[in-house]
């Protein structure tokens, strides 16, 4: 996990509060929306600092790893996107899901988050295919497979099944309402 993808670092090493959050505040308006924004600090209560605004804010906030004496967290831009309204027409529920996987059921998970989003929280043996690199990654998956897919909340997995419905892939299904609900086994 120490080589996440990020689309902004922001420095704030050697600052106190409430410096961390101002710089944070700052990048978070030169990056777009689903992009992912990593903040250095060596200010121990800049995680809970960071946390609480991410949630105030409405940004997600993705984790927090300390290499030596660095805080790194690691945030993404929200967008408007609980309120897309879905398209694909084969959805299945978490629950629906979770239950396939106890099965031991031959499906695939596709994971279409972010790989900062996936690499802290994720469902075990799940693919992750960001959404932004589907179209010339589609070739990694199998047309025969049934496919499970799955963002944060079910409004990136609905754009990525319509994509892939579009490709001839016939047995997608979008899980809702995604990672931000999900109460079943998760792998780091």
């Amino acid at each position: 996990m120490n080589s996440l993808k990020t689309d902004l670092l922001v420095d704030a090493k050697g600052l106190a509060c409430p410096m961390p959050i101002v710089r944070t505040k700052k990048a978070m308006n030169e990056i777009e929306a689903g992009q992912v924004l990593e903040v250095q600090a060596t200010d121990k209560g800049s995680k809970a600092d960071i946390q609480a605004w991410a949630k105030s804010s409405g940004h997600q906030y993705l984790g927090t790893l300390e290499e030596d004496d660095v805080l790194k967290h690691y945030l993404r831009k929200s967008s408007n996107e609980e309120t897309v309204e879905r398209k694909h027409p084969y959805v299945t529920s978490n629950e629906e899901l979770e239950k396939k996987l106890e099965a031991r059921a031959n499906i695939v998970v596709l994971d279409v988050r972010e790989s900062a989003e996936y690499a802290f929280n994720h469902i075990p043996n799940a693919i992750s295919i960001p959404l932004g690199e589907l179209d010339e990654r589609v070739s990694e998956l199998d047309k025969d497979d049934e496919i499970y897919v799955v963002c944060r909340t079910g409004s990136r997995s609905d754009l990525a099944s319509q994509k892939l419905a579009e490709k001839g892939f016939t047995k997608v299904n979008n899980v809702v309402p995604g990672m931000i609900a999900w109460s079943g086994i998760t792998s780091t």
